[in-house]
């Protein structure tokens, strides 16, 4: 078998694979001898006659010795980031057939009965082995996973759940992919003149850019991408091309054809139900929720329904005033869906005297960039250098090398800002590589993905205010997986509880809206001159406005995904009538809409990260409310005994440490969630 070794030995700049020599064909048997050595390598672990050990069983499963025994995680590292990223049409077939390949592997590891019982047999003798902390974090991890993954169940039970999991992972798979068609496929394209009455030449840029990438040179393309998308319903003066490109944004996965989502959802909620129950479980939800922090479905229910009804009440007295808006232009239309965020951004231009393009010349993406670097280094003394000329797997991707305090390489950060048909929508952070002290350690290779709209050749990129936040939010996971500080692989990072992960990245939000950060970074794109304190007032001022809207969006989707994984008395057969009676129950607003509808709801359907999991960005908020609040009252917001607690505590220490114990070691307590109420502005 011809196996291009540029896929697991990675001979770039610092580290890096050679990205310029892997062609897509390579996976195919680099995948099929990975599986080999890895199941070899697993297999010497559970057949080894020696007396079971933390070393030879858990250390040499966390981060074997043989370089063989690794290929399977570099290959993967690999594949997976470019079926994000970059993917085509290669990549896309063989993801269909790696899927479910990858899911089985894993429950055949899992499945290994020799395996489990020598973790087993250190689990039970946790109490003499004279572990540290976080060895027992580690073997419990181990443990839990086995048993969590059918370890106990007789072969007929692990059978069934291999087949359940393989056939998950294919589900997921063609959800993603049904959604990057849909988005590939359709564009809006506009000509010059009343097509494009009301937007700002900032959005006529990009769109421009857009429509020559699909070949419709001198024309404007309204894609489906946030990033564009968003402005548009935003500015266009014209309401029907606004309920176009709406309907189309929201129902991405729910056309009738090859890439239609609707039975995909029936099917993966009926078998995630099935897994839970052959596992011991009363619903999909309780099985997700038991090592997160919520621990029971009806903690999350309670915070939920607790901001829903303020963000109702809120987004009743905003409809209000945008309906009064409308009235006095004589138009005298109810607001639909597609009027929200136009006639809000007028509203806000009214009641704070600016509007986003007043604001969007000050952001360009290489000041927000250094922004986000700057907050960085003030709080963990670390600095961030770009490396040119280092070639990833696209031209747009920029590489940068992370150095500690002393000058010392801590990490490699690739980020990929703007939005191409080839990658899917949304923002993320991953990781080719995570931080380690085994054997002879690993330092970190961390990705952030965005979908920036792109400016034309020779001009600077402009983000709004919600583009800013997003890339301050994604570096705060970013710097989750930098400034690990962990011995064990599994813990590194962002292995923390899905309800915990958020924390790092909604907190490092708060400092990009510091005044010092945009005084010093938010700079004219021509003139370079600072945002004006005028200006910088009314965007603060303005920070809580819309707030009842944003509210709704969000904790409908939080709802609505819980809902689909509590125990049902039928199986969900038509998805759309599901969700529309949740939503009915709720008293969902007419002229509001799920942040994600359900076709398209990634977070949830993608993969099972975020299913019964959506509600975890609020459960976050609830902390990083709360923490930000401990810099506030030490009176200053680079405050160095609480930068190093935050570094200490939040960000170094993976899941080496439980969530709630770590997080009480940097506040001293847990917080109610009225911080969060508070700064969302729904008190």
């Amino acid at each position: 078998m011809s196996l291009n070794k540029a896929l697991f030995e990675w001979t770039g700049p610092m580290g890096l694979p050679e990205f310029t020599e892997i062609d897509p064909a390579d996976f195919a048997p680099a995948f099929k001898e990975a599986f080999k050595f890895d199941r070899a390598a697993v297999n010497a672990i559970a057949d080894n006659p020696d007396a079971p050990t933390y070393k030879n069983t858990i250390d040499t499963l966390e981060a074997p010795e043989a370089p063989d025994a690794q290929m399977l995680e570099k290959v993967s590292a690999i594949f997976w980031n470019l079926m994000g990223a970059h993917s085509n049409d290669t990549l896309r077939e063989l993801e269909s057939d790696i899927a479910p390949k990858m899911s089985r592997h894993m429950s055949e590891t899992a499945a290994n009965k020799k395996l489990f019982k020598r973790i087993d047999t250190l689990w039970q003798q946790k109490d003499v082995l004279e572990l540290s902390h976080e060895q027992i974090r580690v073997l419990e991890k181990h443990w839990k996973n086995f048993v969590r993954a059918g370890a106990a169940l007789d072969e007929q039970g692990q059978k069934k759940l291999s087949e359940t999991n393989a056939e998950l992972a294919q589900l997921g798979s063609s959800f993603s992919q049904n959604i990057l068609a849909d988005e590939a496929n359709w564009s809006l394209i506009l000509e010059d003149g009343n097509d494009l009455s009301g937007l700002p030449d900032f959005l006529k840029s990009a769109m421009q850019a857009a429509a020559k990438e699909r070949n419709h040179e001198g024309k404007f393309a309204v894609t489906l991408s946030r990033s564009i998308i968003d402005p548009f319903l935003t500015f266009s003066a014209r309401r029907d091309l606004r309920e176009k490109a709406f309907q189309a944004w929201t129902s991405r996965g729910e056309n009738q054809g090859e890439h239609d989502n609707r039975e995909i959802v029936a099917k993966t909620v009926k078998l995630r139900q099935e897994k839970a129950e052959l596992l011991g479980y009363d619903s999909f939800a309780h099985f997700k929720l038991e090592n997160q922090m919520a621990k029971q479905p009806g903690a999350v229910i309670e915070l939920l329904e607790k901001v829903w009804e303020r963000a109702v009440d809120k987004a009743s007295d905003e409809q209000a005033e945008l309906e009064a808006l409308i009235a006095e232009t004589g138009t005298n239309h109810p607001v639909e869906p597609w009027d929200w965020r136009h006639y809000s951004e007028k509203l806000r231009a009214q009641k704070f005297d600016f509007d986003e393009t007043e604001l969007k010349p000050y952001l360009t993406l290489d000041n927000i960039i250094a922004a986000s670097f700057d907050v960085a280094n003030r709080l963990f003394d670390i600095t961030v250098e770009e490396h040119k000329g280092v070639k990833a797997y696209h031209p747009d991707v920029r590489t940068f090398e992370v150095k500690n305090a002393d000058g010392s390489h801590r990490a490699v950060f690739l980020a990929d800002y703007f939005a191409r048909s080839s990658k899917r929508s949304g923002a993320w952070m991953s990781g080719f590589k995570g931080q380690h002290k085994l054997n002879e350690g690993e330092t970190p290779i961390i990705i952030n993905v965005m979908n920036f709209a792109k400016a034309p050749e020779g001009e600077q990129t402009l983000l709004s205010l919600d583009d800013a936040r997003t890339l301050f939010h994604e570096f705060g996971h970013a710097l989750h997986g930098i400034l690990s500080d962990v011995t064990y692989p599994s813990v590194s990072g962002t292995s923390v509880a899905r309800d915990f992960v958020e924390l790092p990245s909604q907190l490092y939000e708060h400092w990009l809206t510091l005044p010092d950060v945009l005084s010093k970074h938010a700079r004219h794109v021509e003139t370079g001159e600072p945002i004006p304190q005028v200006l910088l007032d009314k965007v603060l001022s303005a920070s809580k406005f819309n707030a009842g809207f944003n509210a709704v969006e969000f904790t409908s989707s939080a709802l609505v995904d819980m809902e689909f994984h509590k125990a049902h008395e039928k199986p969900v057969e038509d998805v759309i009538a599901f969700e529309k009676a949740a939503l009915q129950r709720l008293g969902m607003p007419s002229a509001i809409t799920m942040r994600h509808r359900t076709p398209h709801f990634a977070h949830v359907f993608s993969g099972d990260g975020y299913s019964a999991g959506y509600y975890s960005y609020m459960w976050s908020e609830v902390l990083d409310a709360d923490a930000f609040s401990a810099f506030e009252e030490a009176g200053d917001t680079f405050d160095k005994d609480m930068a190093k607690r935050l570094h200490d505590h939040i960000y170094s220490a993976g899941g080496s440490v439980d969530a709630e114990e770590t997080y009480k070691a940097f506040r001293g307590k847990m917080p109610t969630a009225d911080a969060m109420i508070e700064k969302r502005g729904l008190s």
